[in-house]
């Protein structure tokens, strides 16, 4: 089973530097995605026309922006035009000076974009929506500068699990951020949304800039065991200084790696779908307040935050116990995960009922955790090298889904109706089902030999 396999790390699991930059990493994420999902609790409030009784005694109703589904739709994507534009660049730039500072800088930046948000609705709604594409253009780069950091940072053998617990951040966010927004709204109002969250990821941005370096090789405070583990477990090459000559045609004609990108965007249609849908969903058509929408669109996130732990470490144990070929692992987690949602997304759409219409899309959301330790782990299986790169061009593809997602359910649901639900849920079944198919066939779990080139050192 390599290198890997053979070592034995001798530090002690509460001291290893690498966990603590996990645990930092799942908050990065948590504000990521607290950062994103506030919008979408917040605007049903900001769009919400309410009963308001003046002094005189007399009822007048309020809404303090008028905006239809369509427009609510350009407002939801807005975030996606700038977040499509970085990945190439988030993952180069990570190369270049260390993916700790990109993922860094890009949150950092989004949070204090976080807290003018509601003066710039207050301008106008297209000022609103160019503070979201800004968003959009910093927060594109944290994920490819996340494997750029975390290509440096894990070993092998505990890849999956270390991916897992970072990105359950992610979820955690929206477990949190959903319920907790619409408390904000409901109590301090929409704009406190947006400055509570601001500042929280500007605290974040301090700690993680002191506390992270690019690799084991730049961390003067690291143990040498641990650094001498983790860089003997990697292999030396990878912790260098170097230029890294990039094999674009290579990349771009691999099967394994368009099995990567199918199965991004397919799930990234999925989740983005629901990610923005599901408060105005619940509330639309199940008739819940803002307050109870909000906390029971963060419940399928919970399910799915503990499940992309226990994903991880699934994987790895099925690797390290020899029972499951890397390559079958991948698949497995990925295409089970997917037809399971299928599944699911096709029963929602005929069950419209408060209690099992919860159910089904919180398992349906949970099932997703396991596709992440398929496809989204895969490109340290094939080139590690290069999986900065190689994340951004999938999820450049796979960000598509949250510019197309919102704007197609703004012109379809305009009721609006079970009907028109269902056929959300269909092209969101049917999406699950091709990422199925393409994976199966197309994924593999050993390391290319395009991926083995020697890279030159820099002077």
């Amino acid at each position: 089973m390599g290198i890997e396999s053979k070592l034995i790390d001798p530090v002690p699991f509460w001291s290893r530097k690498r966990y603590l930059i996990a645990l930092l990493t799942f908050f990065g994420f948590f504000n990521v995605y607290t950062l994103r999902v506030n919008l979408s609790v917040a605007i049903v409030s900001m769009t919400e026309i309410r009963n308001v009784t003046l002094s005189d005694g007399t009822f007048i109703q309020q809404q303090d922006f008028n905006w239809d589904s369509k427009q609510k739709g350009l407002v939801l994507s807005s975030f996606f035009y700038g977040y499509i534009t970085t990945q190439f660049i988030g993952g180069y730039l990570s190369l270049k000076y260390g993916g700790n500072v990109i993922f860094g800088c890009g949150i950092g930046v989004t949070a204090l974009l976080t807290l003018i948000t509601p003066f710039a609705a207050s301008i106008s709604i297209y000022a609103l929506v160019a503070v979201r594409i800004i968003e959009g253009v910093f927060e594109g780069m944290t994920f490819p500068a996340c494997f750029h950091v975390w290509s440096k940072w894990a070993p092998p053998m505990e890849r999956s699990r270390i991916m897992g617990f970072s990105m359950a951040g992610l979820y955690v966010g929206t477990v949190v951020g959903m319920p907790f927004s619409g408390i904000l709204a409901s109590t301090l109002g929409w704009q406190s949304i947006f400055y509570v969250f601001g500042a929280i990821g500007v605290v974040w941005f301090i700690l993680w800039l002191r506390i992270v370096r690019k690799s084991p090789a730049d961390d003067p405070r690291l143990s040498i065991a641990e650094r001498d583990y983790i860089m003997t477990s990697l292999g030396d090459d990878l912790n260098k200084n170097e230029k890294i000559d990039v094999p674009w045609m290579k990349i771009f004609t691999s099967g394994s790696i368009w099995a990567i990108i199918i199965a991004h965007f397919c799930e990234a249609w999925g989740f983005f779908t629901m990610f923005t849908q599901l408060p105005t969903f619940l509330k639309d058509m199940l008739n819940f307040d803002l307050t109870s929408s909000a906390v029971l669109s963060g419940i399928p996130y919970l399910a799915l935050s503990i499940c992309v732990c226990c994903s991880g470490y699934l994987a790895d144990w099925f690797q390290m116990k020899g029972i499951l070929s890397t390559r079958n692992v991948r698949r497995i987690f990925c295409c089970g995960s997917f037809a399971i949602q299928a599944c699911l997304m096709i029963l929602v759409a005929f069950v419209i009922d408060k209690f099992y219409s919860v159910l089904i899309l919180t398992f349906a959301v949970g099932a997703g955790a396991f596709s992440l330790s398929g496809y989204a782990v895969n490109h340290l299986d094939i080139a590690p090298k290069y999986a900065s790169i190689i994340w951004g061009i999938s999820n450049t593809l796979g960000s598509v889904p949250g510019i197309v997602s919102p704007l197609l359910t703004g012109y379809i649901v305009t009721t609006p109706t079970e009907a028109e639900w269902q056929i959300i849920f269909y092209i969101t079944a049917g999406f699950y089902l091709i990422g199925s198919i393409v994976y199966w066939f197309l994924c593999s779990g050993t390391l290319r030999t395009w991926a083995k080139q020697e890279s030159i050192e820099m002077n």
